[in-house]
């Protein structure tokens, strides 16, 4: 998607969504889950942050505080990403390579 669609004006009828409940919405073409697709679930409970100082470049900073009030949190998000996708291609036979 780019920025020029992101940009355009939502078409969706947000009252009309707002107003409806589960019995009203039409699921009949989506399948059912199976019973696999729960068992690769995991609980993930976060540990508890630690305060530090860090010099970020100013950009950066600017983009996350533009995404809300919770732009701490989705940068400690995009950092636990950038671990769990490193930490796994460590643990990758293709990385051995």
């Amino acid at each position: 998607m780019n920025a020029t669609a992101m940009n355009k004006p939502s078409e969706t009828n947000w009252d009309r969504v707002d107003a409806l409940d589960d019995s009203t919405i039409d699921t009949s073409d989506v399948p059912p889950l199976p019973k696999s697709f729960f068992n690769r679930g995991r609980l993930r409970v976060p540990p508890s942050p630690v305060a530090l100082t860090l010099n970020v470049d100013s950009d950066v900073i600017r983009w996350f505080k533009a995404q809300g009030d919770t732009w701490e949190q989705r940068m400690n998000a995009a950092l636990r990403l950038y671990v769990e996708i490193h930490e796994a291609s460590k643990r990758s036979p293709e990385s051995a390579a």
